[in-house]
């Protein structure tokens, strides 16, 4: 009689349907130096502009989307150290988003900033504003890659950051840049674990990159650096995808969203268009795996869903050699319109 194990995909399930977030990117605004690996015009498209110029193009894109009865959406204040913009500019961006909450267009307001910007006192101020949800570049915990990456703080200041948002009753999210300067993956791993222990809403995961014109540029050709591969890149970001999913933490980014200026200026790094659905396919791959070893016994059917065909198969299909290896060729991968999985042995 056959054996039989059924589940659900391993990434946890969103309450709610997700919302188009409005981002407002104030590039380098409220940094306090420049980080090795740091080119925010690269990566928004955008140059520095004055805050009040920034302020005053919001305002007139938040009326037109009301005067035009835009869905409700979510609003991002990105690219900046928004916690630690000149007085009384965080109060006014947060207040000026707040004020289309009253009139149903802004459903959420959430910022970016850095673990050691974290002032209670000011999370507070904004909390009472509207602002909902802070996203903190930790990029890691470790301290040696903290050090070379010239991020100006230790593994101390992130941690009390991060704990500062949750003191102050607001939702956290975390950025983690694996492939730092110093960076093992063990270490990588372990700001994973590091992480999950702060209890985010969200995590983003950014591979390091090596882009023209930043100080890591200069590491790369002076020999200091050197980026991690692809192959090992994709390994880790799926192992980090199951831990962080186990504890119903949601991965809402893996690698940068690209302007095409952006993706020309990659000098070096685990860079791939298909990063992210690689990562989770072969997240998905290692979950069933596990599920097969349970069984005991080789594994000779997989019922699965239809939306997820092609993370089963993978990118391009790179996956199928590794489902013969636990008796599944791909006949024996079966699509049904049931929302579980059901493997056979």
């Amino acid at each position: 009689m056959p054996r039989l194990i059924a589940f659900r995909h391993p990434r946890p399930r969103r309450g709610s349907a997700t919302r188009r977030i409005l981002p407002v990117f104030l590039p380098q605004h409220g940094c306090p130096g420049r980080c090795r690996f740091c080119s925010q015009r690269l990566q928004t498209g955008l140059d520095r502009k004055p805050l009040a110029e920034h302020h005053a193009q919001l305002a007139a894109e938040l009326d037109r989307l009301y005067r035009t009865g835009s869905q409700p959406l979510e609003i991002g204040f990105y690219g900046a150290t928004f916690t630690a913009l000149p007085e009384p500019w965080p109060e006014r961006f947060v207040a000026l988003a707040a004020s289309y909450m009253k009139q149903g267009l802004i459903a959420r307001i959430r910022c970016s900033t850095r673990p050691d910007a974290c002032d209670f006192s000011l999370l507070s101020r904004l909390r009472d504003l509207g602002l909902e949800l802070v996203e903190i570049g930790v990029q890691t915990f470790d301290a040696e890659a903290l050090a070379r990456s010239g991020r100006g703080h230790g593994p101390a200041e992130a941690l009390a950051g991060c704990r500062a948002v949750s003191e102050a009753s607001l939702a956290l999210g975390l950025h983690l840049m694996p492939g730092l300067p110093g960076q093992s993956g063990a270490a990588f791993l372990r700001d994973v674990d590091t992480a999950v222990s702060l209890e985010p809403e969200s995590v983003r995961l950014h591979p390091c990159l090596v882009l023209a014109g930043t100080p890591l540029a200069e590491d790369l050709t002076a020999g200091s650096y050197r980026p991690w591969g692809l192959a090992r890149t994709i390994n880790l970001l799926a192992l980090a995808l199951l831990r962080l999913w186990s504890r119903s933490v949601d991965v809402i980014r893996l690698g940068v969203a690209p302007e095409e200026a952006f993706v020309t200026s990659i000098l070096a790094g685990p860079w791939h268009a298909a990063l992210g659905q690689r990562a989770m396919s072969l997240a998905l791959y290692l979950h069933v795996r596990s599920r097969a070893a349970a069984l005991g016994l080789p594994a000779s059917r997989l019922h699965l869903p239809r939306r997820y065909q092609s993370d089963v198969r993978g990118w391009r299909g790179e996956l199928l050699p590794a489902w013969r290896k636990i008796g599944l060729e791909p006949e024996a991968l079966i699509v049904w319109d049931r929302e579980f999985f059901l493997l056979e042995a």
